[in-house]
């Protein structure tokens, strides 16, 4: 089964080369779209010059979120499993082959790869960022009825043809809520896997901010009920 590898960025131009380059590397059956949202920091011009055949690259002119990159870059999809790769190296491609297995064996339909289920290397650092993120994913399991540990994880591996029959709104970080809430909502078999997490502060790039916590938590709400 071929793994599309969706790769939205914004302004990371120390890791987008390397980020790519370690996909590319992986030893599957894959095709890399990469969605830069309009960086202004000189992503946009590595990308433009790296020749690594068959990467897909995309160029939105102007910058509207996390969310709106990934929506462009599922509209391109082709292969059979969708994964996000977030380009800023707190995320290791090398776990995303593990990731898709249960769905390559039959058995789910969505897997989630959690930093919080133990078991892999986790860097220690920003304990409210911790707390917000297990305030969320309580609140998700109350309001959809699951169990997931990680709702906020990047790392969100499912078969393709759920883009066919969900329709994704969101712009900007609240994307992982939506694609939680409507999982959920649709019954698709979702399994979860301990993955490593090299996480950045924010002197370091860390972008997301309380501002997207408040989001993500309306949108929980909101998605609950509406479509």
């Amino acid at each position: 089964m071929k793994i599309s590898v969706v790769i939205p960025v914004f302004n990371e131009k120390e890791t987008i080369e390397t980020i790519v380059n370690k996909v590319y590397a992986l030893d599957f059956d894959k095709e890399i779209i990469v969605v830069d949202d309009c960086s202004t920091d000189g992503t946009r011009e590595i990308l433009e010059r790296m020749e690594t055949e068959g990467i897909k690259k995309v160029f939105l002119p102007e910058n509207r979120g996390k969310g709106a990159a990934l929506r462009k870059g599922f509209e391109l999809v082709v292969g059979d499993i969708v994964a996000i790769q977030d380009a800023d190296m707190e995320y290791d491609p090398q776990e995303l082959k593990l990731l898709a297995e249960p769905i390559i064996r039959g058995v789910a339909d969505v897997v989630y790869g959690s930093r919080l289920s133990g078991g892999k290397a986790q860097r220690v650092y920003m304990f409210w960022h911790l707390v917000g993120n297990k305030f969320l994913t309580l609140v998700a399991n109350i309001l959809y009825n699951t169990t997931l540990s990680d709702m906020e994880s990047c790392y969100k591996v499912f078969r393709s043809r759920i883009l066919n029959e969900i329709k994704l709104n969101s712009s900007r970080f609240e994307i992982e809520v939506e694609l939680t809430a409507k999982f959920c909502k649709n019954k698709y078999r979702i399994y979860e896997m301990p993955i490593s997490y090299y996480g950045r502060t924010y002197d370091e790039g860390k972008k997301i901010t309380w501002k997207d916590g408040l989001s993500a938590l309306w949108n929980l709400i909101k998605y609950r009920f509406v479509n």
